[in-house]
């Protein structure tokens, strides 16, 4: 594991994905970060009324202690915020785990974090608005967390990378969850003796495993992700797995960017599902960043015609205003019908 691949954990670790971070306190290998952003927009469409919301704000700590040898350790907690609201949760868990980075062992972590398979699957996760949707949809409840394809709860991880100079990079990850339950009951009625009846809905998950692999060369990107694990539904336990191919050229937010993803569902003896996005990014010299992305979801039950379930495409802009204050709009067609939507606001990053 290379200098720079290093440089990388360690940045991801402090600053996280597309933020940035406040160092409060550094001194003899010691430092401690504060991080985040408030997001707020105007949002509605032709099917819903427009509303002010917030837009995945959060709040992050972060701390790294040099342990010598070559060895970095840092915790982070992250939380998001409820600011456009009286009462209710001030916070909720986002990440919080430990990490231990070596630079030629690679890079350990424990806790509710950002899965290997995220590290495939974010290619095209990129605009502030409208982007990857079907991997927040989450299945069983809507709890995504609990099959890993971006934040992971209670997992544990391990990334290394190797660098062949002009020859491009190799970078990998594995990772394992253990078994969470995510079922409740749900009353339904009452029986013929008046006694109330209860169904259990969700799902329970077995351990999970997930393997990501990518190759960067020339300012291009390929990427592999596998996921998989038992689900057990009603008494009905089957394979849950996805699979991520993702490729993607340049740099978001820096001249050109091109990325595309395919995900498949595989959900033995119910439904299939293939999902698709597209993105074409070309951010000008003076920060305007203007993309256009299409996203579409198809699923096939046992013995079915394939369905489309989801089909999208959205133009969108984004300004720098300042190097930690992003104005964003983006308007998204319903290409299945016609809820159209838009959305307009401001990040400020903390």
């Amino acid at each position: 594991m290379n200098k720079n691949i290093l440089a990388i954990a360690i940045a991801a670790a402090t600053f996280g994905t597309q933020a940035v971070a406040v160092e409060v306190y550094n001194n003899d290998g010691t430092t401690f970060a504060i991080g985040g952003h408030v997001t707020a927009a105007l949002a509605g469409g032709e099917e819903r009324d427009t509303t002010v919301e917030a837009v995945s704000p959060r709040i992050n700590m972060t701390a790294t202690q040099d342990m010598g040898n070559g060895f970095t350790i840092d915790a982070r907690g992250e939380w998001s915020l409820n600011f456009l609201e009286n009462g209710g949760n001030s916070f909720s868990t986002r990440l919080g785990y430990i990490g231990l980075t070596h630079e030629e062992m690679g890079r350990a972590v424990i806790g509710t974090q950002w899965a290997p398979f995220y590290d495939v699957a974010s290619l095209t996760d990129m605009p502030i608005a409208f982007a990857n949707d079907f991997l927040y949809d989450g299945m069983y409840g809507g709890d995504f967390a609990l099959t890993g394809q971006t934040r992971a709860d209670q997992m544990i991880s391990y990334r290394n990378g190797f660098d062949f100079a002009e020859a491009g990079s190799l970078n990998f990850g594995l990772a394992w969850q253990g078994k969470n339950d995510n079922t409740s009951e749900e009353l339904i009625g009452t029986d013929a003796n008046g006694d109330l009846v209860y169904k259990e809905v969700g799902a329970e998950f077995d351990d999970r495993i997930q393997l990501a692999v990518s190759y960067s060369i020339m300012g291009a990107q390929l990427g592999y992700a596998y996921s998989t694990g038992d689900v057990t539904e009603s008494n009905n336990t089957r394979s849950l797995d996805f699979h991520a191919v993702s490729a993607a050229y340049g740099s978001y937010g820096n001249g050109l960017y091109l990325a595309a993803l395919y995900q498949m569902t595989e959900d033995k003896n119910v439904t299939d599902i293939d999902a698709y996005e597209l993105i074409a990014a070309y951010a000008l010299a003076n920060s305007l960043n203007l993309s256009i992305n299409y996203e579409t979801v198809e699923s096939q039950e046992k013995n079915k015609a394939k369905e489309t379930d989801r089909e999208e495409m959205a133009l969108q802009a984004e300004y720098n205003f300042t190097s930690n204050v992003v104005g964003f709009g983006g308007y998204q067609f319903d290409l299945e019908g016609d809820d159209d939507r838009f959305m307009i606001g401001a990040r400020v990053y903390l």
